[in-house]
């Protein structure tokens, strides 16, 4: 659930107890001394004014207006204050207490144990912080309601007694903190559990038979956990569920046929677990679901989706698994489809003609798989005309590439074909994609020259023609693309609404990216245009095996946020400019097997680069690096995904400081 929809329900909670700020009233003295040295332990971000003896009137703190002589803290709310510090055990003092949330600081240690003691707290968000150790046992909170303990370092198991005395507790955050250990059985007595989420653990064991017993539940997410053993049957209980996630775990066997008893349910994901067999007809039948993920499982069959019972359908993701068969024409009727991912399966066959009309679709992967007529599928796909993203990927080998053909994808944003050994020429049509960001057809077999004109595309930030045969100039409009000269904001990179998978790395966003120019392993030949140095926003620049020649420009110092820069294997000539010396995020830099000259620069990053990004220029030499013999070709670069690393020694440790302080948010 989101942190928006989390303060909603926590609104809604809170809005049953009549609250307000005392103004001309001095608080209890007890309550004034608890905040008082609650504040000691708080090391930054704290405003509250020491002179001032009226706490009810301080940041945060709001008393009730039940008695006249002094007013009682009973909410304390200091989320996001950036807030440095421990909670101090002091807290506990704060015996009228309804509201704690302190959650979006930098808190760190452990928990006061008298803190789940407080009798009348009915809300604790101590998310999105650093405290670490178990939560604390002999926990006692009989009227909680909400509790938000997600995004710590909390570890150990669960201990049964803060379910075992909350039983009106309507919200349970647990997720992303280090818990192990299986569910304890005292969950089923938490009647009253709406939202539940537990995911981002290490928790193990089966999957919980007490939460069978929570049928008020609507939110259960226990995803990216170690789970294992089949997925109960005994979910068919819980006839509330709106969202259920498991995926992420162990889980293995058939999933149940039992989706007609969860009529409410709108989103399931059972993603990367080791499921296998066939879709249950109760789920592929479901009126209810608007969402369905079962990526990367062993499930085989035939795709037998009844789109006239499941009218609320708008993702499906069945990528990666063994289904077999054509491609269902039978999907074209879900009309509110927006996200089709068939990718990496086993499917064969054409794109279906009815495709046509999935109006709605903005998203489809049909990527490896062995699908034939490549004209045929963009002809019908144009037609849907809100298409942003196409995966096309490992299929049509050895066909021919459209290149005049009346083609219009006026709204795509992302288009992938790599990997198909398609013959023939750059594709003219794709002249009128004026929108794209993305464009990928590298591992073809295309000849001809690169076209000119890209400066029309203002959004393009990432382009790989790699391995190919493209022959003559680089198109000098390349060097004049607006989205590799400046941030564009006004164009939103979206999601792909499925994961995307490039060669060994997962990527889910758009913008997860790299800006890119990759033009290597092909035929170009003709200068390295000085104009690539206004390419301030590119980081990976490779022209790697092409028949390049003359002079490495001095301009390409321009290039400020370059962390790649791969010239190797032309036949360029000259010297290295010192300018380059300026490009304090080149990570990994080669000119190797050139025709280059004179002393390697010695200054910025150039003394973290290996011998090998100089070897194969006979007129090359430094007293920094030691001439070694040729080696054989190391393994072939892969540009897409590096995690590099941070340019100069003081933005690297700044790089590492910030991750120590900010690693949690990542961990999974």
């Amino acid at each position: 659930m989101s942190y928006l929809a989390f303060t909603f329900i926590l609104l809604m909670i809170s809005f049953k107890t009549p609250f307000m700020r005392c103004q001309n009233v001095s608080c209890n003295s007890t309550d004034l001394r608890a905040l008082i040295r609650f504040s000691n332990f708080i090391e930054w971000g704290l405003d509250w004014s020491s002179s001032e003896s009226n706490c009810c009137t301080w940041t945060g703190v709001t008393c009730d207006n039940s008695t006249i002589s002094s007013k009682r803290v009973v909410r304390l709310e200091l989320g996001a204050k950036k807030l440095v510090g421990k909670l101090s055990e002091s807290l506990a003092d704060l015996d009228q207490l309804r509201i704690l949330n302190v959650s979006h600081n930098l808190l760190r240690g452990y928990l006061p144990g008298k803190l789940f003691g407080l009798q009348k707290l009915e809300i604790l968000d101590l998310s999105n912080n650093y405290f670490v150790g178990p939560i604390p046992g002999g926990s006692d909170l009989p009227l909680i309601r909400y509790v938000d303990i997600s995004k710590n370092n909390f570890n150990g198991t669960l201990y049964a007694t803060i379910f075992e005395t909350s039983p009106h507790i309507q919200v349970l955050n647990l997720a992303n903190n280090y818990f192990t250990g299986e569910v304890p059985a005292s969950f089923g007595s938490c009647y009253y559990l709406q939202h539940l989420f537990l995911d981002g653990n290490d928790l193990t064991g089966n999957f919980p038979e007490s939460l069978l017993q929570l049928r008020d539940l609507h939110t259960l997410n226990i995803q990216d956990n170690l789970f294992l053993g089949s997925l109960n049957e005994g979910i068919s209980n819980l006839s509330n569920l709106v969202k259920l996630d498991v995926s992420f775990n162990r889980f293995s066997g058939f999933l149940p046929d039992v989706f007609e008893s969860l009529g409410k349910l709108e989103h399931f994901s059972a993603r990367s677990n080791m499921f296998y067999g066939h879709l249950p007809k109760s789920l592929v039948n479901s009126p209810s679901i608007i969402t369905l993920d079962l990526s990367s499982n062993a499930l085989s069959g035939i795709i037998n989706i009844n789109c006239s019972a499941m009218l609320h359908l708008s993702s499906l993701s069945l990528g990666a698994n063994q289904f077999c068969g054509p491609v269902p024409e039978s999907i074209s009727s879900c009309q509110r489809l927006s996200n089709l991912n068939l990718g990496r399966n086993n499917l064969s066959g054409e794109v279906p003609y009815a495709f046509k009309d999935l109006q709605a679709l903005t998203s489809l992967s049909l990527s490896n798989s062995s699908l034939v007529n490549i004209s045929s599928a963009l002809a019908i796909l144009q037609h849907c005309k809100n298409l942003t993203s196409l995966f096309l990927g490992d299929n049509f080998h050895d066909e021919q590439m459209p290149r005049n053909m009346n083609l219009h994808f006026r709204n795509l944003k992302t288009l992938v074909i790599p990997h198909c050994g398609l013959k023939g020429q750059f594709p003219i049509w794709l002249g009128s994609s004026k929108m794209l960001q993305l464009l990928d057809i590298s591992w073809n077999q295309m000849t001809g020259t690169i076209p000119s004109g890209f400066h029309e595309f203002k959004f393009l930030f990432y382009m790989d023609l790699s391995h190919n045969s493209f022959t003559g100039e680089i198109p000098v409009s390349l060097t004049e693309l607006e989205g590799l000269i400046k941030k564009n904001v006004s164009e939103e990179r979206p999601s792909l609404g499925f994961p995307l998978f490039k060669a060994r790395n997962m990527y889910k966003q758009i913008s997860s990216f790299r800006p890119t120019l990759d033009l290597s392993y092909n035929k170009l030949s003709g200068l390295i245009w000085p104009s690539f140095g206004n390419l301030k926003e590119l980081h990976v620049l490779n022209l790697k095996d092409n028949h390049l020649s003359g002079n490495i420009p001095d301009s390409l110092s321009g290039m400020t946020n370059l962390e790649v820069l791969d010239l190797s294997q032309n036949e360029l000539s000259g010297e290295i400019p010192l300018s380059l010396e300026k490009l304090s995020f080149l990570a990994r830099f080669s000119v190797a097997s050139n025709q280059l000259h004179g002393e390697i620069p010695r200054g910025g990053q150039f003394l973290t680069f290996p011998s090998p990004s100089f070897e194969g220029n006979k007129g090359l030499f430094s007293d920094n690096v030691t001439p070694r013999q040729p080696q054989p070709a190391d393994e072939e670069m892969t540009i897409i995904g590096l995690q590099f690393g941070f340019g100069a020694v003081t933005g690297f440790l700044l790089t590492v400081s910030f991750c120590f302080l900010s690693g949690w948010v990542f961990r999974k």
